[in-house]
C-alpha cells in the first residue's frame, strides 16, 4: 500500500510568540498605552495587525530595584518601552566586573612559566563547587521566572548623583541597538520595581512602518544623536564644515537589506551553489543601473560583484565604514557624464546603510574633500567593458573569495586560518592551547576547507557576533580594548544560547569537574552543569595565541578576514 505524505499546518511567523505568558487580556491593555494609543490600527496589515504585534512579539518583564536591564557593550535585538516605574541610564563608565565580566589581566613571565607544571590533570575542571557567582559586592545574582539576573546591592554607590539620566513611564530605549545591531552605548538599571515592555527588533520593524510618528521620532533620534558623529568619523568626510555636515545629516536615507537573523538559516543558506546563493542575496545596487547617491556601509557585510554570462562574478566584499559609489560619482561630476554603477552590490546576511543623495554629493562633498582622497576616473575604454582593473598581485584566488564570502568567513576579525600544505597534523597547536588554559583546549583542529586552506573551529572574534545577543547574565562580551569575546566563567549559567547562535560550531558546552576530576552537579536535579567555552584569544598570555606561537612550521595564522589584505599576505608568502 503506498504510503500518503504527512500532512501539518505551514509555519507562521507568530508560531511562537515572544511570549506564551502574554494573552489578549494584556494585549488589550497594552494598546491603551501610549505610544500604541496614538496608533491607527486599521494602518497595520491584517497578518500583521497592532494587537497581534504586541501579542506575539512583545514580553512583559518585571524588574526589581537594582536589576540591571540593559548592560553596556551587549548585542542586543529588542528595544524597550517603560510600562510602570522608573530606570536610571548611567552617564559613566561601570567596571565591567560590576556588569557580571571580570576583566582580563595578563599573566606575568613567571606566571606564564608556571603553568606548564601546575595545571591540572583533568580536562574542563574548575576551582569551584558551585556554578559560581559574580566575585563583585557591589553586585548580586538571582533568578526570577527562571531568568538569572544581575543586580546592583547598591545603586548610588556604583552610580553616584549626578552620573544618571532617569527614564520614566512611556519612554523607549535600546532601539537603535536592536535596530542596527551594536553595542548598547550605556547600562540601564532599574530604580524602582519597574514593568518594562520588550519589544522584538521584527515587531519594532513593522510599528516603525505603520506609524510615521514613531519612525520619525526614532530617526530624529539617530540624527540627533548618532549620525553627526557617524559621517565625522568617515575619512572622506571629517573635514567638512559643519553646516555642511548638517545638511548631509538631514537628506541622508537609512536603509536595511537581507535578513537580521541571518544565522538562523546560514547552515542551509551556504550548502546552496555559488551562482545561486549570490542571485538570491538582496540587491543594493545594480550593475548598469543609474547612481543615486553615495553608499556607506554602517554595519554588516556586502558582496561587490559583476556579470559574467548568466551569473555574477565576486570582485571584493565590503565591511562596516567602507563606502560604494564614490569612483562613479566622482567621474560623473568631473566628466558631467552619467556613467551607471559598474559593479552590483549584494547584501551577505544583513546589512545595513546609510546612503547620501547624488546632488548633496556634488553639492558639498566633492568641491570641497581634499583631492587625495578621490579615486581616479574610469578610462574611457573601460566605459564599455564596465570592469574594474584589480591587479592579480593584490586580489584573492577567485574560489577562494567565494569560499570565504560565502561561507560569511569575512564576519571574522580574528580567524584561525590553517595553510594545510605546511601543517603536519603535529597538533602542538591544541597542546600550547591546552597549556595556557589549565589543561582544557579551546578550539578543535578540524574545518572547513578550501584548497590546501582551512578555516579551523576556533572562535573568529567576529564584527557581527551574534552569540552576545541574549545571554541572560551578560557573561558573553566584548572587549572595546582589544575586541576580543570573551566568556565570564562565573557568570556564565549553561543556558547553551551563545552555542546555539554560534553560526561557525565554534562555542561548545561542557560539563564541568572539580579539581579531583569528579562532575560538578545541579544541586536540585543533581544533572551536570554546563559551562560555555570558547577561544579567549589567550587575552591574558602576554605573547598572544599560544596556537599560532606553537606552530612550528608556521601553518596556523589569526588574521582578520573582514577585509582581504591580511588573507593575501598569507596567500602569497
Amino acid at each position: 500500500m503506498p504510503q500518503s505524505p504527512t500532512i501539518i499546518e505551514k509555519p507562521q511567523r507568530w508560531d511562537q510568540p515572544l511570549d506564551p505568558q502574554l494573552n489578549d487580556d494584556i494585549a488589550s491593555r497594552l494598546i491603551q498605552l501610549e505610544p500604541f494609543a496614538l496608533m491607527d490600527e486599521s494602518a497595520f496589515s491584517k497578518n500583521v495587525p497592532l494587537r497581534g504585534i504586541l501579542k506575539n512579539d512583545c514580553r512583559l518583564i518585571e524588574f526589581n530595584k537594582g536589576d540591571i536591564i540593559v548592560r553596556e557593550g551587549d548585542y542586543g535585538s529588542s528595544a524597550f518601552l517603560i510600562v510602570e516605574g522608573e530606570a536610571l541610564v548611567s552617564l559613566k563608565k561601570i567596571p565591567q566586573s560590576v556588569l557580571g565580566r571580570d576583566p582580563v589581566e595578563p599573566k606575568s613571565f613567571m606566571e606564564t612559566i608556571a603553568q606548564l607544571w601546575s595545571n591540572s590533570k583533568h580536562s574542563e575542571a574548575r576551582n569551584f563547587e558551585t556554578g559560581g557567582a559574580p566575585k563583585d559586592d557591589a553586585i548580586g545574582e538571582r533568578v526570577d521566572d527562571g531568568q538569572t539576573r544581575i543586580f546592583l546591592h547598591d545603586i548610588p554607590r556604583v552610580i553616584p548623583a549626578g552620573q544618571s539620566v532617569k527614564l520614566h513611564k512611556g519612554e523607549i530605549f535600546g532601539e537603535i541597538s536592536a535596530l542596527t545591531r551594536t553595542p548598547r552605548s550605556a547600562t540601564v538599571v532599574a530604580n524602582t520595581t519597574t514593568y518594562i515592555l520588550e519589544i522584538r527588533w521584527q515587531g519594532f520593524r513593522e510599528l516603525l512602518k505603520r506609524n510615521d510618528a514613531m519612525r520619525l521620532h526614532i530617526e530624529s533620534q539617530y540624527r540627533e544623536n548618532s549620525l553627526r558623529s557617524h559621517l565625522r568619523e568617515i575619512e572622506l568626510l571629517k573635514d567638512l564644515p559643519q553646516d555642511s555636515i548638517d545638511t548631509i545629516s538631514a537628506l541622508t536615507v537609512f536603509e536595511s537589506y537581507g535578513s537580521f537573523e541571518w544565522n538562523q538559516n546560514f547552515q542551509s543558506t551556504k550548502q546552496k551553489d555559488i551562482a545561486a546563493r549570490v542571485l538570491s542575496e538582496p540587491v543594493i545596487a545594480q550593475q548598469g543601473e543609474y547612481v543615486d547617491g553615495l553608499i556607506l556601509i554602517r554595519n554588516g557585510f556586502a558582496r561587490l560583484s559583476r556579470s559574467r554570462g548568466d551569473g555574477q562574478q565576486t570582485i571584493a566584499y565590503l565591511g562596516k565604514g567602507q563606502a560604494f559609489g564614490l569612483r562613479e560619482l566622482n567621474h560623473n561630476w568631473q566628466t558631467s557624464q552619467q556613467r551607471p554603477w559598474a559593479l552590483s552590490l549584494r547584501a551577505v546576511g544583513y546589512v545595513d546603510i546609510l546612503k547620501i543623495p547624488t546632488s548633496a554629493v556634488e553639492q558639498f562633498v566633492l568641491p570641497n574633500v581634499n583631492s587625495a582622497l578621490l579615486p581616479p576616473l574610469f578610462p574611457e575604454a573601460d566605459m564599455i567593458s564596465n570592469r574594474r582593473k584589480v591587479s592579480r598581485a593584490q586580489s584573492l584566488d577567485q574560489n577562494l573569495m567565494e569560499f570565504l564570502v560565502g561561507r560569511r568567513y569575512i564576519n571574522g576579525s580574528q580567524a584561525m586560518v590553517i595553510d594545510l600544505d605546511r601543517c603536519t597534523r603535529c597538533d602542538d597547536c591544541v597542546r600550547a592551547c591546552a597549556s595556557t588554559h589549565d589543561n582544557n583546549p579551546r578550539f578543535v583542529r578540524h574545518g572547513e576547507k578550501h584548497d590546501h586552506w582551512m578555516i579551523a573551529n576556533a572562535c573568529m572574534h567576529c564584527m557581527d557576533p551574534v552569540c552576545m545577543i541574549g545571554c541572560p547574565t551578560g557573561a558573553i562580551g566584548r572587549s572595546e580594548e582589544t575586541g576580543i569575546v570573551s566568556i565570564n566563567d562565573g557568570t556564565c549559567v549553561g543556558c547553551s544560547t551563545c552555542a546555539n547562535s554560534c553560526p561557525y560550531d565554534n562555542i561548545r558546552m561542557v560539563e564541568i569537574n572539580n579539581a579531583k576530576g569528579l562532575p560538578i552537579l545541579a544541586a536540585d536535579h543533581e544533572t551536570p552543569i554546563l559551562k560555555a567555552t570558547k577561544c579567549d584569544l589567550c587575552a591574558d598570555q602576554a605573547s598572544g595565541p599560544a596556537c599560532q606561537n606553537a606552530c612550528p612550521h608556521d601553518a596556523l595564522v589569526r588574521i582578520d578576514l573582514s577585509t582581504p589584505d591580511d588573507m593575501i599576505s598569507v596567500a602569497n608568502r
